[in-house]
């Protein structure tokens, strides 16, 4: 790609987000709005081929090929530098997938059926997975596919229904009464805590660490079933708990929805968690 392809404009912008490590700074010198800002540091990223910013809801930071266009463009402002070398290690295009810690697992158990160099239909491209009870906000770029809990109601988000999830109580033995408890406020850790009264527990920070105690035959603690299932050695011992029972929506950027290495990724999580639209 020639240095020309790309408008000092564009350069510019990027310089002012970098500067001020997020959009609403930048806004104020540039005199651009936020949205505004985003699509065009996004466009300069895609036309480059590499990331620029990590985003979160701090801000954005600068990944290694931001700070490299960063020092380009600083020469550039004086001496015209042209930067052809950060085109030369133009990256694979990266897909962001965030969700919850057990659909993430999930997902990880499927990925070496999806990404097999003799797989062509995930070839020439990366996969991020962020593994996050946060509701990451996919309208600023924090992941591009999102695994959501409940329908978004932001119409610049594309959706569609997934699978259905139920949860039910496992343990090695349905003797067992010790409840592994994990510390947080998701619907199925109040539930535990409404079930649990007086009795003994052990209290995790991480969902899976409570697996580890139902393994290791400790406890009984609440799992989802797609998960807890697929485990032999486990058996259920409730009945599903039905107020935990919700359906997963698809999330994407109605700009992005159509980008190849999305709609593969989204093809891809389809077939491992389930269409509703075949169901």
């Amino acid at each position: 790609m020639n240095e020309t392809n790309i408008s000092w404009d564009d350069l510019r912008l990027f310089l002012a987000v970098a500067r001020h490590g997020g959009l609403a700074g930048a806004g104020t010198d540039t005199g651009k709005s936020a949205p505004t800002l985003g699509r065009r540091v996004l466009a300069l990223e895609r036309q480059l081929g590499v990331e620029l910013f990590e985003r979160s809801a701090r801000g954005y930071a600068l990944t290694s090929h931001g700070n490299d266009l960063l020092e380009h463009v600083l020469q550039m402002e004086s001496s015209a530098q042209p930067i052809n070398a950060l085109t030369e290690n133009r990256q694979a295009p990266r897909v962001k997938v965030s969700a919850g810690v057990w659909v993430t697992y999930h997902l990880c158990n499927h990925v070496p059926v999806a990404t097999t160099t003799d797989n062509q239909q995930h070839a020439g491209m990366n996969l991020q997975f962020i593994s996050t009870n946060q509701v990451l906000d996919i309208t600023h770029r924090e992941a591009v596919i999102g695994i959501r809990n409940s329908e978004p109601t932001n119409p610049n988000l594309a959706r569609q229904p997934i699978r259905q999830v139920e949860f039910a109580v496992y343990a090695t033995d349905k003797t067992i009464r010790l409840w592994a408890q994990v510390n947080g406020s998701t619907p199925s850790a109040r539930w535990v805590s409404t079930q649990t009264g007086n009795e003994q527990t052990i209290e995790v920070n991480d969902p899976r660490n409570a697996m580890d105690l139902i393994l290791a035959g400790t406890a009984r603690a609440v799992l989802p079933s797609f998960i807890g299932d697929e485990y032999p050695e486990l058996v259920r011992v409730s009945d599903v708990i039905s107020e935990l029972t919700h359906r997963q929506w698809l999330v994407t950027h109605h700009d992005d929805r159509n980008r190849p290495e999305v709609r593969r990724v989204v093809t891809w999580i389809k077939n491992v968690l389930g269409d509703a639209s075949a169901l």
